[in-house]
């Protein structure tokens, strides 16, 4: 199992009043919010095996460079993302409570949790479950393994575990061919502007009908005309520096640099003393508690 953490800890604070606080009166609806999720997925789901992936870099460098609007709208200052005030402290906490547990938590300098998330999918070989609230990680939807994604949109309690057929219902795309499809779509909640006047129903012909990106770009490049919705074509044909920089920025990496880790979901907390000292100064006793009890015998 493994876990988009930012997508995570921030529906937490959104979802829970941040008059949860620790006994010095600072907010930790965001950490207790998150360990009462982990501990809800670990008992409903029984992973053998968990990471919590960060973003060791929410707007990586290699992705701007292709598109500079890419995650634009979201810069408080610099290179800083627009965090709440009130949940930039609870983050290093986040942080603490992930390593005295003993769940492993990766991150890749340079690189985003989803590419964490790819590359770790992409090394396990076997059955994989992502725990998100971001649709970009709906490319990796793969049933033959499977790799399915358990989609929070509608609370942790209520997740819709989305894998090639449910993305074949709701896009009318093939299963495995949601990166394919947003490109083109685009996405204004990262930025990607996608290709003006094609929304998802074009989109999603252009895609059902070529089969991928790469084939309905050959066709385009080619001269072909049979099987481009009207319009689009041109359409198509303006958007091509956008066609050829954008699938890298959309595709989630299969190859992050990330050192071998044991994703073994502990029996016990690795450092109990820290885990201890954590409760106390926040006040984490009873959601650390029910995490505990969840962890498998």
């Amino acid at each position: 199992m493994l876990l988009d953490t930012p997508s995570l800890y921030f529906r937490a604070f959104y979802g829970i009043p941040d008059s949860i606080t620790a006994p010095d009166g600072m907010p930790v609806n965001a950490v207790r919010g998150l360990i009462d999720m982990i501990a809800t997925l670990v008992r409903a789901h029984s992973p053998t095996g968990m990471a919590a992936t960060m973003d060791a870099d929410w707007r990586p460098a290699f992705r701007v460079a292709a598109i500079p609007t890419y995650k634009a709208h979201r810069v408080a200052h610099g290179d800083v993302e627009e965090v709440p005030d009130t949940l930039v402290p609870q983050i290093p906490v986040i942080e603490e409570v992930l390593d005295a547990v003993g769940i492993a938590r990766l991150e890749a300098p340079g690189y985003e949790a989803d590419d964490v998330i790819g590359t770790l999918t992409h090394r396990a070989g076997g059955a994989v479950d992502i725990v998100t609230g971001d649709r970009d990680l709906f490319q990796l939807v793969d049933d033959s393994r499977p790799v399915r994604v358990l989609y929070t949109v509608r609370g942790i309690r209520n997740l819709q575990t989305v894998d090639e057929a449910f993305v074949t219902a709701k896009y009318g795309i093939p299963g495995r061919a949601y990166a394919d499809f947003a490109t083109l779509r685009g996405d204004p909640s990262d930025g990607l502007p996608g290709v003006a006047g094609v929304g998802e129903k074009t989109a999603a012909s252009l895609i059902t009908r070529f089969g991928s990106l790469d084939a309905l770009l050959s066709a385009l490049d080619a001269g072909v005309t049979e099987g481009f919705p009207a319009g689009s074509r041109t359409r198509l044909a303006a958007a091509r520096d956008y066609l050829r920089v954008a699938p890298d920025v959309v595709r989630v990496a299969p190859d992050a640099p990330l050192p071998a880790a044991d994703l073994t979901l502990p029996a016990k907390p690795r450092d109990p003393e820290a885990l201890v000292r954590l409760a106390d100064r926040y006040g984490l006793d009873s959601p650390l508690n029910r995490l505990l009890d969840a962890l498998p015998r």
